[in-house]
């Protein structure tokens, strides 16, 4: 059977919700770091030219939410959705809000764009500003609902999207979350896990240009 292969980036919060997912579902693949704007071998599969993308036989999936879902339907072994109906459309809203409300704003090219046409003092606020409006709504939704995890005592799709999104805040854009406790609270537990300890283990140097992901300078790199 031809392996699984998922067209990635070490640092790209989307492709590690991927990777979290097929780890965790014990599915094998073989991960391609894309390390350069316009890869031609991305550019073959995905013409956006955006990771993640996965390649299972001749069946091509772009979006982490596409990917997700596509591989919750054809490998149903350990679920990344419960069962119970409102939980699930908790999960849903998670993602969504992750993925359309905040991690569009905070996209690398769209700060960097905004320190172009704005300033390069104005990059780290703006990614502030937008992602803590949505852990605000974040921290609102899963207060009925969170267990262990977000939504009980279960990794499930919310969590895939959280443990990035959390990542991205405070590594990358140096947020200071201790207006959300419960968000912090699930930080915790996402760093003390073994499965969330392995996506975010330390890249390797010669993998990827961390300048690129520097908000913090007063000039861009």
């Amino acid at each position: 059977m031809e392996v699984m292969k998922l067209h990635s980036h070490p640092m790209s919060s989307c492709s590690r919700r991927v990777r979290l997912a097929l780890n965790l579902k014990g599915l094998k693949y073989e991960c391609i770091n894309i390390t350069s704007v316009g890869d031609p071998e991305l550019l073959k599969v995905n013409p956006m030219g955006y990771v993640p993308a996965l390649v299972d036989g001749t069946t091509v999936v772009s979006d982490s939410y596409a990917i997700i879902l596509y591989l919750e339907e054809k490998y149903p072994e350990h679920p990344l959705l419960p069962r119970d109906i409102i939980k699930k459309s908790i999960n849903y809203q998670v993602a969504s809000i992750v993925s359309s409300s905040i991690q569009p704003l905070q996209n690398t090219t769209l700060v960097h764009y905004i320190g172009e046409i704005v300033g390069p003092d104005e990059k780290l606020p703006w990614a502030q500003y937008h992602i803590s409006k949505g852990l605000v709504a974040l921290e609102k939704l899963l207060a009925n609902h969170a267990g262990k995890y977000a939504t009980g005592d279960e990794i499930y799709l919310a969590d895939l999207y959280l443990a990035p999104q959390f990542d991205n805040a405070i590594n990358r854009y140096k947020l200071d979350m201790t207006e959300f406790p419960l968000l912090l609270k699930l930080n915790t537990v996402y760093c003390q896990t073994p499965a969330f300890q392995q996506i975010f283990a330390e890249t390797p140097q010669q993998q990827i240009d961390k300048s690129l992901f520097n908000f913090t300078k007063p000039h861009e790199t």
